[in-house]
């Protein structure tokens, strides 16, 4: 996630929606006191590439650390994260304050459940053999999408940001977005993490009737919110 004090936005990253290509390409707005958090080595890779500013502000400070977090950085030497990948926007609200939360553009992406489900089975399933299709909506893993996405950008079940961009068209989306802050050159989405979805002829041909069911009864907020349709 990024947020930006020098363009005053919030940036909410949800899962398997291109949250890591638009990360990189906003992070080339950003300046010394903005907050970007850490995305995996190879995408970091491609930022640094580009020439962008990477992860930065992202640590809690030493008086937002508890027992717990004082045994975890002495056992594992791993700092405690005040923001990080997918914070939902309950966590960010409360970390910045209602000044800067109330004042900022805040906004993220959504996607169809059923496509977003098939990209996010072959992003866990990266290795062959996959596990069946079947097996995966019966996991946890539509949980999880759900919670990285739903329960990103909103509090109590209600829509917590300005704007939410839809994948579906989201280069238009995006040039309003970008018009709505004054940035001054367009968003440049490089390519990151859309190697692994093998599927060809779009995603509906992956589903049975009982898959398809499930994610629309998990999903059923998205598709009432937004009239997704399989």
């Amino acid at each position: 996630m990024i947020i930006s004090h020098r363009h005053k936005f919030i940036f909410l990253k949800t899962t398997k929606t291109a949250g890591t290509s638009i990360e990189i390409a906003l992070s080339k707005f950003c300046g010394p006191d903005d907050i970007i958090t850490p995305i995996t080595q190879e995408d970091e890779q491609i930022r640094r590439k580009l020439g962008y500013p990477g992860p930065r502000n992202f640590l809690a400070p030493w008086w937002n650390y508890g027992i717990k977090d004082l045994i975890v950085l002495i056992r594992t030497k791993r700092k405690k994260r005040l923001y990080y990948n997918h914070i939902p926007a309950s966590l960010v609200r409360k970390h910045v304050g209602k000044d800067v939360w109330d004042g900022y553009f805040k906004f993220c992406v959504e996607r169809n459940p059923w496509d977003r489900a098939v990209s996010f089975y072959f992003w866990k399933n990266r290795e062959e053999p996959r596990i069946p299709f079947s097996e995966y909506v019966d996991s946890k893993a539509p949980v999880i999408l759900r919670k990285n996405g739903f329960g990103v950008y909103t509090i109590d079940g209600e829509v917590a940001v300005d704007r939410i961009c839809r994948f579906e068209h989201l280069a238009e989306d995006l040039e309003a977005v970008r018009n709505r802050l004054g940035l001054q050159e367009k968003l440049e989405l490089p390519r990151a993490k859309s190697r692994f979805r093998k599927s060809e002829g779009g995603y509906q041909g992956i589903y049975g009737e009982a898959e398809k069911a499930k994610i629309a009864e998990l999903f059923s907020d998205e598709i009432r919110r937004f009239g997704y349709e399989f």
